[in-house]
């Protein structure tokens, strides 16, 4: 049981990453020191070299200018000096046979007659003698002098050896607590990182048990991380949005559909019992086939409202000039117009191009120019205006009709509402909906404005796009 619990907390991204963050913490100190002991270690030998060398030309100029007898009187002085490390002084001849000699307490580990064994170099070399016992080396450097003899002058590693000692005794005091720290360290880094990870999970686990409205946190650490919970989040809003979509569109479509198949089973009912009178049979054909495009064309507008809420229309946008879609447009409803002597007085400008989807666009302002005929009492007036302003195509729909109560105005653009004083007219209540949805689908907007009894102002607001815009031919 236990092997398999440490089996799976290995597998963790966590446990992996302290793990990690902890071997490269460590092997980079074990790097760091590594350097800096050979740095160490190379400038403690550099220094004796050049302490030797110094003191072999203080002596020799000593020898030089005074006598041997001078020598050993600074030879004297140099045991006071020097107590704890003095230098050994040496004077051969060219035999290299010992003819002066000051030794040190800590020469005494090694074996003179080594030195009398070792050819003297006739170029400055360093000779290197170990002690008796082989834990310490003794450096050793020779000049020729004027009369023929050489002098050496040599000093032990002893005191170099305790420097880096000391300093590797320092290293092992702290190289636990800098493992624990590299752990420590590693599994703060880890939890800390992988912390909008497992928000992530948490809100994953929150939506598969149908908590669609749950986000994830975002993290201001400004990284790839808190990219991902941003693209996370907008994708759990776009799924949120689809299932309410489809969710709304199933219960509109069980609502809508009641009374029109009510009417057809009606129509069905009273052709069986009309016995058989050919005239009501072909009476309930004609009205079912009435009530089943109306049903099929309460259909096409559900779904194209649900895909236009959804993000899921499919707009076939071109560079097209929106003033010949309004002109084209109100050709089809001058007749309807005419019949209820409505004047339409129009304020377009030439070219006005933006970039848009002809069709959908010739729904939207069917929609509103059809309802603006509808609702206006005869003689009345419509105004339709459009213009171009800080990057929008703006269209204006002006009538002088019924108007819209303050209480039903924010209900319109639902779906299927019907406003009292418009359930004299035929129709869906879908009409508003689809407009509201196309125009956001373009990325655009719309508002009312309306009085009772004194018209409504419909405004559309649709980005033009003129950087992109090249005019389909």
């Amino acid at each position: 049981m236990f092997l398999k619990f440490l089996k799976n907390i290995t597998k963790t991204i966590s446990i992996r990453l302290t793990f990690w963050y902890a071997v490269i913490f460590f092997l980079s100190f074990l790097i760091i020191f590594g350097i800096t002991y050979f740095l160490l270690s190379n400038s403690l030998k550099e220094y004796d070299h050049e302490m030797i060398q110094i003191r072999l030309k203080e002596f020799s100029i000593i020898y030089e200018t005074g006598s041997m007898e001078d020598l050993k009187k600074e030879s004297i002085k140099e045991k006071v000096s020097f107590q704890r490390d003095p230098f050994l002084i040496r004077i051969s001849s060219d035999k290299n046979e010992t003819l002066f000699i000051n030794l040190p307490y800590r020469w005494l580990e090694i074996d003179l007659r080594e030195l009398e064994k070792i050819d003297i170099p006739k170029e400055e070399q360093w000779i290197t003698v170990c002690s008796k016992n082989g834990k310490s080396k003794f450096e050793i450097a020779t000049t020729e002098l004027l009369d023929g003899n050489f002098l050496q002058v040599g000093k032990s590693n002893k005191e170099r050896e305790r420097i880096l000692l000391h300093f590797r005794e320092i290293f092992t005091l702290v190289i636990f607590p800098i493992v624990i720290i590299g752990i420590g360290g590693g599994a703060f880094f880890a939890i800390r990182a992988l912390y909008p990870i497992r928000q992530l999970i948490k809100s994953i686990q929150c939506v598969v048990n149908g908590e669609l409205g749950t986000r994830v946190p975002i993290p201001q650490s400004r990284d790839e991380i808190e990219e991902l919970v941003h693209l996370f989040n907008k994708m759990l809003e776009k799924i949120e949005l689809l299932i309410k979509g489809m969710k709304s569109s199933l219960d509109n479509v069980a609502h809508d559909l009641r009374t029109p198949m009510a009417r057809f089973r009606a129509g069905i009912e009273e052709a069986l019992q009309s016995g058989e009178d050919i005239d009501v049979y072909r009476n309930a054909l004609i009205d079912c086939l009435e009530e089943s495009d109306q049903i099929l064309k309460m259909l096409n507008i559900l779904m194209d409202i649900s895909e236009a809420e959804t993000g899921a229309m499919k707009l076939d946008k071109k560079a097209v000039d929106l003033t010949t879609i309004i002109n084209e447009t109100l050709e089809i409803y001058y007749y309807l117009a005419e019949e209820k002597q409505i004047i339409i007085q129009k304020s377009l400008p030439p070219n006005l191009l933006v970039t848009v989807d002809p069709d959908r666009m010739r729904q939207v302002l069917g929609n509103l120019i059809d309802n603006a005929i509808k609702y206006t009492p005869l003689g009345g007036k419509i105004y339709i205006i459009a213009y171009l302003s800080n990057g929008n195509a703006i269209i204006k729909i002006k009538d002088t009709g019924i108007g819209i109560s303050s209480e039903d105005l924010p209900k319109i653009w639902d779906r299927l509402y019907r406003a009292d004083k418009s359930r004299s007219q035929r129709g869906l209540g879908l009409g508003l909906s689809l407009v509201k949805a196309i125009i956001e689908a373009h990325g655009g907007r719309i508002e009312v404005i309306s009085e009772p009894d004194k018209g409504s102002v419909f405004t559309i607001y649709v980005p033009s796009n003129l950087e992109s815009l090249k005019l389909t031919t």
